[in-house]
């Protein structure tokens, strides 16, 4: 399915925690009628302090206040916010609640990965940012680097749908009778700005695949720059042709990866990839002055996005994700200059040599931390329509 690009958009990019919070509790603080807030992690730290008070506060005054978590990355919401939430009237449940969390199920890996904001249907955030404060990580990993978007304008409209249908999922699923929808508000969907955009989402029925095929569309007109920046980057077969391909026609082609990283598995299965995509003249840097957990791109300086997905299995074939994909030079400049800015301050170029030089038990690491990423993949019943015919981006032998 194509992109619905919509223009008259205002678009503000928001850089990590210290952009990103001030706005979204600006806007709680001035809801009218209702709220809906959807995050994968909602942490028990300030910020999660922080927003779960203005959540109340908005529930007393009267606004409508739907809150959603997934039921893993928020598997202690339950014990740290849900009395004070629901003392104030504020709506909260649960994707796919853990119940046994110990146990590996396929449907454990299908989770609610967005991070989604839509307040009285006049404003919209669109990102990668939990609720959660840029300095809860380790101290070596402060703070967390990261983007959302705030938006106004003709793109409310597809957000506002997207919030509401999911919530009238969950209710259903949980047979919330008290929380079914009240009476549609209409987003304000008028000329906010000269900004073209279009907002896409990832889930098992009729919107699998757009995410990544916006990306391969993008990637396969490129004709200058692409420039990724990725907490959790593992692509498959087509997302690998159209980046080899556009290398091969002289497109400039850097991606910014994480040096810092909190699942290391996934960090390991990504390195088995540098040798030939370095190989392919593709540029490789590791963000080392923080913990990386951007998914945004560029491309040739008028295509750009911002969201919640990976460019890995988990993300592109199993989680519900949400990205703002934008046209408009001005936005993608501005995400550009940051990136730009963020490769020459925190990170570090990798060459060949450095995979060279790397011991045996080193690449073993790798290598076998791939196998598993493949299995657990395969468990959830999608290796072969990720990896299928082989790997573009083939993973690095230990024996080399």
């Amino acid at each position: 399915m194509s992109p619905d690009f919509l223009p008259g958009n205002r678009l503000t990019l928001l850089n990590s925690g210290r952009d990103y919070f001030p706005a979204l509790l600006a806007a709680i603080a001035g809801a009218q009628r209702e709220i809906y807030l959807e995050s994968y992690i909602f942490a028990a730290d300030p910020i999660g302090h922080e927003v779960a008070s203005a959540l109340c506060a908005a529930a007393r005054r009267g606004v409508v206040v739907n809150l959603l978590v997934d039921g893993f990355g928020a598997r202690n919401f339950a014990d740290d916010f849900r009395p004070q939430l629901a003392a104030a009237g504020v709506r909260a449940l649960f994707y796919r609640p853990e119940i046994r969390r110990f146990r590996l199920q396929r449907h454990r890996l299908r989770r609610l990965h967005r991070k989604l904001a839509v307040i009285d249907g006049t404003v919209a955030f669109v990102g990668g940012i939990n609720i959660v404060d840029d300095d809860n990580a380790p101290a070596e990993m402060r703070p967390r680097y990261d983007y959302a978007v705030r938006v106004e304008g003709p793109l409310l409209a597809p957000i506002h749908h997207a919030v509401r249908r999911m919530w009238e999922i969950v209710t259903w699923v949980n047979f919330r009778r008290r929380f079914r929808l009240a009476p549609l508000l209409q987003p304000c969907c008028t000329t906010a700005g000269a900004q073209t955009a279009a907002f896409l989402i990832r889930d098992n029925i009729r919107h699998r695949n757009d995410i990544l095929n916006a990306y391969i569309d993008a990637i396969e007109a490129a004709r200058e720059e692409i420039l990724i920046a990725n907490a959790y980057f593992l692509p498959g077969l087509r997302f690998g042709r159209a980046l080899y391909a556009a290398a091969r026609r002289g497109v400039r082609i850097s991606i910014l990866l994480q040096g810092k990283t909190d699942h290391p598995l996934l960090r390991y299965a990504t390195q088995t990839l540098y040798a030939s995509a370095l190989a392919a003249g593709i540029r490789i840097f590791e963000y080392e002055k923080s913990f990386l957990h951007a998914k945004v791109a560029v491309i040739d300086r008028h295509w750009a996005t911002v969201g919640s997905s990976n460019i890995d299995p988990f993300s592109l074939l199993l989680a519900k994700e949400a990205n703002l994909v934008a046209r408009d030079h001005d936005f993608a400049d501005e995400l550009r200059v940051s990136l730009l800015e963020a490769i020459g301050d925190g990170s570090r170029e990798l060459h060949a040599r450095d995979i060279a030089g790397q011991p045996w038990h080193s690449r073993f690491l790798r290598w076998l931390s791939y196998g598993l990423v493949r299995l657990l993949v395969g468990i959830a019943g999608y290796g072969d329509r990720h990896w299928r015919g082989g790997e573009p981006l083939k993973p690095q032998s230990p024996e080399r």
